[in-house]
């Protein structure tokens, strides 16, 4: 883990202390345990763990804008990223981990807990459910998401968690272009607009990583999001 700390530092000006870098090999070392018996992730080997799950997720301060007491949502968590690595270098962060498999969630639950975090909700539910839910819908300063959905579909996951002058930052690859530019209906009729698409590097990672942020511009309409399913299904394009 000193190699995080190292990397963290050159690649986005972040500074992990002593407690951060046990708390992150804690972390890899439970993802490991606990993915003999649920379904995590591909990803085991200790160097991937670092790049393509820490680092990964640490990559998201390009477009954070942290603030002490922002409220935060990570939409389809899955293991916790990126929110929990966020969390950990940013302990006042008001976090929810929302997660659809009770397993994942029984995981981040423990993980939590053992790494003595403070002010980290984790919710089981779908996006469509909870973006209709009070004290969920129109709450979040940032609602973020790795790995969920193509941004058309993404963006009802999303948008309306999020308060408008809020800010949705999706985690995306090499289709992150193309995927804006499908995503002018949903941008259209969720309140959203996209204001950035910022390019990450990584370490010995070769395949493109980018941050496409969007600003939540007007308030989401009452329909969305949609039944559950039907944003994948039926996406706005």
């Amino acid at each position: 883990m000193t190699d995080l700390a190292e990397q963290a530092a050159a690649l986005f000006g972040i500074t992990l202390t002593p407690e951060h870098v046990s708390q992150f090999a804690l972390y890899a070392r439970e993802l490991v345990e606990w993915n003999t018996r649920v379904n995590l992730t591909a990803i085991t080997e200790a160097e991937a763990i670092t790049v393509r799950h820490f680092l990964d997720s640490l990559s998201v301060v390009a477009a954070l804008d942290y603030a002490p007491g922002l409220r935060v949502i990570d939409v389809g968590t899955g293991a916790g990223f990126p929110g929990l690595p966020l969390k950990i270098v940013y302990p006042e962060l008001r976090l929810t981990l929302l997660e659809a498999t009770g397993k994942k969630i029984a995981f981040l639950d423990h993980l939590v807990k053992l790494l003595g975090l403070s002010g980290v909700d984790t919710l089981h539910a779908r996006a469509e459910d909870a973006g209709h839910m009070n004290g969920q819908r129109a709450t979040y300063g940032r609602v973020l998401a790795r790995s969920v959905a193509r941004l058309p579909s993404l963006l009802e996951y999303m948008l309306p968690l999020a308060r408008v002058g809020g800010r949705c930052i999706a985690m995306k690859g090499v289709t992150a272009q193309a995927e804006a530019a499908d995503s002018k209906k949903a941008l259209n009729l969720l309140g959203g607009r996209i204001t950035q698409i910022i390019p990450v590097t990584l370490p010995g990672v070769s395949d493109a990583h980018n941050l496409i942020v969007i600003e939540k511009a007007a308030g989401t309409p009452a329909a969305y999001p949609r039944k559950p399913g039907t944003p994948t299904q039926k996406p706005l394009v």
